[in-house]
């Protein structure tokens, strides 16, 4: 069985536990009952679609799972499905979350998602006074539950961002570092996909007239959709990050490839003077008047030393070397 609690709620207060084989709507317009099923079958969801008259649409969008986040509205109900995220050794997983709601009904069902609804549940049955407002009250936690658990990944990518960004700074980034920013780049793309598509779920919530949705409750859901602006910025800022480090990365390469290069030069340079100078007297002339000079050979060396000293001290003071 895949149900993971199922209470019937009376004026924002806990009554009783509802077996899931006896679960209806409540007759009574001050009760709803909250279902949260995680991975429940297709006859568990077909035996929901008859007791609640959920949507056949609806029910097969909360079991297919290639299904974006959407919001869709049906007479008296709304679908509602969310995607949560988890990140796991830099790569970031999804799952989802549908919730059906009705005045006196909400039914959450999670495929893919470890973070229970339980420790939510227990904060808002704390608070009966929030709970009397109804079922769209209940949705809007939910989703601000969602968007949370969105935080920490933000958050973790972030502090690997900047580790990595340290590490540039005092020593060159290797082939597996260069590989992982790549990969966390393309998440956090994919991740900005996500999160595009649940501005937009937010943002219906808040600016379209929906069943089941009080005007009181616009404001929780303008909340929510502030809430995932400011994660949205964050994502976007972080694709900034890593793209500048593997920017900057790059240029202190060159930096070091170009440094290379000039110190190569200047001592070719240098070692081209007595080169040049030995291969002159290296040649088999008979007529070379210094080869009969008594100190022509001291001269020589002074030559050559003289010029490469000369060299060096240019070079040093154009720091080539």
């Amino acid at each position: 069985m895949t149900v993971i609690a199922s209470y019937l709620y009376r004026n924002g207060r806990r009554m009783e536990k509802v077996p899931f084989h006896s679960a209806a709507i409540p007759a009574e317009e001050t009760d709803f009952i909250w279902i949260g099923l995680h991975e429940p079958t297709a006859e568990e969801l077909a035996f929901l679609k008859e007791s609640f008259d959920l949507h056949e649409l609806s029910v097969n969008d909360a079991l297919n799972p290639l299904q974006t986040p959407k919001l869709s509205a049906y007479d008296n109900q709304i679908f509602v499905l969310a995607q949560t995220a988890k990140l796991e050794n830099d790569r970031i997983t999804y799952g989802r979350t549908g919730i059906f709601v009705g005045d006196r009904y909400i039914i959450t069902v999670r495929h893919g998602s470890d973070r229970g609804h339980g420790e939510l549940r227990d904060r808002l049955e704390t608070s009966p006074h929030t709970l009397r407002h109804g079922t769209d009250y209940i949705l809007h936690a939910i989703l601000d539950f969602i968007v949370d658990g969105y935080m920490p990944i933000v958050r973790t990518i972030e502090d690997s961002v900047l580790d990595m960004e340290r590490q540039m700074l005092d020593s060159f980034l290797d082939r597996a570092q260069i590989k992982r920013i790549f990969r966390m780049r393309r998440e956090v793309i994919l991740f900005q996909r996500v999160l595009d598509a649940m501005l937009d779920l937010c943002g219906k919530l808040v600016h379209l007239e929906l069943p089941c949705l009080d005007v009181e409750a616009k404001p929780y859901f303008r909340d929510a959709l502030q809430h995932m602006h400011r994660v949205e910025q964050m994502v976007g800022g972080l694709r900034d990050v890593i793209t500048s480090v593997f920017e900057a990365s790059n240029l202190l390469e060159q930096q070091r490839q170009g440094t290379i290069t000039r110190q190569l030069a200047s001592w070719a340079a240098i070692l081209a003077v007595p080169t040049a100078i030995a291969g002159i007297y290296g040649m088999n002339f008979e007529n070379m008047p210094e080869l009969k000079m008594t100190y022509a050979y001291f001269v020589v060396l002074g030559i050559i030393a003289v010029s490469c000293a000369t060299l060096y001290i240019g070079f040093k003071r154009a720091k080539w070397l």
